[in-house]
């Protein structure tokens, strides 16, 4: 269509053309990009709003602790006091609403628990490529404590403080460990 044109009229309907295309594109910005947007940065300032007017899904460890007082107890002397409590049973919002019981959260049992703290301990954490953080990782730990690969964690582990029942072993038997 274009080949029986002079090359002044090709140029004057790319032109055209382009400037059809750019001013489509500002006014499809102009009708997408909503207004917000720009005032803070490259983030729309509306969002924060937006967000403070859903309802809370997530609380915090406290929150759990009010109702929950022996396992806060236990949970704040152990190692894993820093892990929410969320992470192993689930969101706040499916057992609280309106500061009453709605639902029951789920507990690990059996096999379960294994499962749950696999999630954590299935590999040494290495803080620089040749120094491991302390941690425990499996299976390797039941092997080094001579212990059946069938066995569940909290055998021997209470699930909120992992050497609760260790150490208190230790106190009862007088056993220290072994240093190489």
């Amino acid at each position: 269509m274009l080949l029986g044109l002079s090359y002044k009229m090709r140029l004057v309907v790319l032109v055209v053309g382009l400037c059809i295309m750019g001013g489509s594109g500002l006014l499809l910005k102009g009708l997408l990009v909503p207004e917000s947007f720009g005032v803070y940065g490259p983030y729309r300032a509306d969002a924060i709003q937006e967000e403070t007017v859903l309802p809370v899904r997530h609380g915090t460890n406290v929150s759990c602790y009010s109702c929950h007082a022996y396992e806060a107890k236990v949970h704040k002397a152990g190692l894993h006091q820093t892990i929410s409590c969320e992470f192993c049973h689930g969101p706040y919002a499916d057992h609280v609403g309106n500061n009453k019981k709605i639902g029951t959260l789920p507990v690990k049992t059996g096999k379960e628990i294994n499962t749950l703290c696999l999630r954590c301990h299935n590999t040494e954490i290495k803080a620089r490529p040749e120094q491991v953080i302390k941690t425990v990782a499996m299976p390797d730990h039941l092997k080094t404590q001579h212990v059946k690969l069938t066995h569940n964690c909290n055998q021997c582990h209470h699930v909120h403080a992992p050497l609760k029942y260790i150490n208190r072993a230790k106190q009862i038997t007088g056993l220290t460990e072994k240093t190489l």
